[in-house]
């Protein structure tokens, strides 16, 4: 393979030729968590909040979950004898969710911040290596496919010490020009972050105007009307979907709703024919399916079963005035129309408020797995104005829908945008100094 001017093949591509090419360990102190040490078990992380206490769950492909974390006493932090982070420190998860990075800042408000097993911390021992160039190089796919070949174990997949030691790194051959390399990641993330930002805050923004435009305590101007109040029961027809496992899904035969597409989606509606190549197919004949679990356009599918209380409302309106074929799947609860109370818009939000989500929760039964019955659902109420204050109030929450949509575009094109940046610059096929 001829090798472009200027640059030498190596094990991770071709890379600049005045780039150095390293083992990690050349610049990081692996660190292991210290898994004798007399660690805290779950129900002693009540500590006075001498000391955070991380986990691998804390340690994310988005960062640290701070918000998330356990604390511990000062009696019991002076028992851990590792795992203590410093400013600079990378974080990298080692069991179960393998190559989670993070970079600790310093800047969270505690006396200590220490991890548990299952992750490893990288301790920078080179002077001239910047740490936020180390941290881009962490996160690409340079060392991503390092770590699928590195990592075993089928159920709890795994990294050694030994393992993430050998990992193979590029170095620009000064500090100026990582740094220069990580400045410009470091404003692609700038970017991806405020939008981050700015969609938490719409989102947050639309949550507060449905609680009062839904509930009829925020009337538009012009509607005095009374509103109505009445069982889901005595509005819709309840019936259950075809059940089918994943492994019988694929990209033949109809279009099928699995119970686990509903809790994944963040939107409130599904149309069929925009997302028909990503809908999971199974391939039966439709006569097999009977008339009740064929979703038609305006139908509404909750789900039967959820990990958590917030789940138990989950629920799509289906967009379908196509007719096309759509089989309602495992786990799943149909509801079809028998009144004309509720306008084809406005079945998108009226589920969503707090009080019709608190019943939910209410009649939701069982341990591990929670769900609510066909027959529960039929006895929550909900409240709902005539059909033309409907349809202002739709009107309203679908452009604010539209504008976090359009948020979402940029943020996905900005995602793109820094990994194209990572590959070009992470590999010297662009020069910054």
């Amino acid at each position: 393979m001829e090798v472009k001017e200027g640059f030498k093949q190596t094990e991770v591509g071709e890379i600049p030729e005045d780039w150095l090419l390293t083992n990690i360990s050349s610049v990081y102190k692996v660190i292991d968590g210290d898994r004798g040490a007399n660690y805290p078990s779950a129900g002693e992380l009540l500590g006075n909040g001498y000391c955070l206490f991380l986990n691998a769950g804390n340690v994310t492909k988005a960062g640290f979950r701070f918000f998330e974390c356990q604390f511990i006493s000062e009696e019991k932090d002076n028992h851990l004898n590792k795992g203590k982070l410093k400013r600079g420190d990378v974080v990298l998860t080692t069991r179960g969710t393998v190559g989670n990075f993070a970079l600790y800042s310093g800047e969270v408000y505690f006396a200590h911040v220490r991890i548990n097993s299952g992750m490893v911390i990288l301790r920078n021992q080179a002077v001239e290596v910047d740490n936020r160039y180390m941290y881009s190089l962490l996160s690409s796919s340079i060392i991503g496919s390092q770590i699928d070949r590195m990592s075993f174990g089928s159920a709890q997949p795994q990294l050694t010490v030994k393992g993430i030691e050998t990992f193979t790194i590029s170095l620009p051959p000064t500090k100026a020009e990582q740094e220069a390399i990580a400045e410009a990641l470091s404003d692609a993330d700038g970017l991806i972050e405020s939008l981050e930002q700015l969609i938490a805050k719409k989102r947050q923004i639309k949550q507060g105007a449905m609680q009062e435009l839904l509930t009829g305590k925020r009337r538009l101007p012009g509607f005095n009307k009374e509103w109505k109040k009445q069982s889901i029961g005595r509005l819709f027809d309840f019936s259950g979907g075809v059940s089918a496992s994943r492994d019988q899904l694929s990209t033949d035969g109809y279009c099928y709703l699995h119970y686990g597409d509903i809790h994944a989606s963040n939107k409130m509606y599904l149309d069929v024919r925009a997302e028909y190549s990503d809908i999971p197919k199974l391939d039966i004949p439709l006569a097999k399916a009977s008339n009740a679990s064929l979703l038609k356009d305006g139908d509404i599918v909750f789900v039967d079963a959820s990990e958590d209380d917030e789940g138990v409302s989950k629920h799509i309106v289906v967009i379908n005035p196509e007719g096309i074929p759509f089989i309602s799947g495992l786990h799943t609860i149909v509801a079809k129309s028998k009144t004309d109370d509720f306008t084809y818009e406005f079945r998108r939000y009226c589920f969503q408020t707090f009080e019709v989500k608190k019943q939910f929760r209410f009649y939701a039964a069982g341990a591990k797995v929670t769900g609510v019955s066909k027959g529960n659902i039929k006895k929550i109420k909900i409240v709902f104005p005539e059909h033309d204050e409907q349809i202002a109030i739709a009107t309203i929450l679908s452009d604010m829908d539209a504008e976090i949509t359009e948020l979402e575009t940029k943020l996905t094109k900005a995602r793109k945008v820094k990994q194209g940046m990572m590959q070009e610059l992470l590999t010297g096929r662009i020069r910054l100094v």
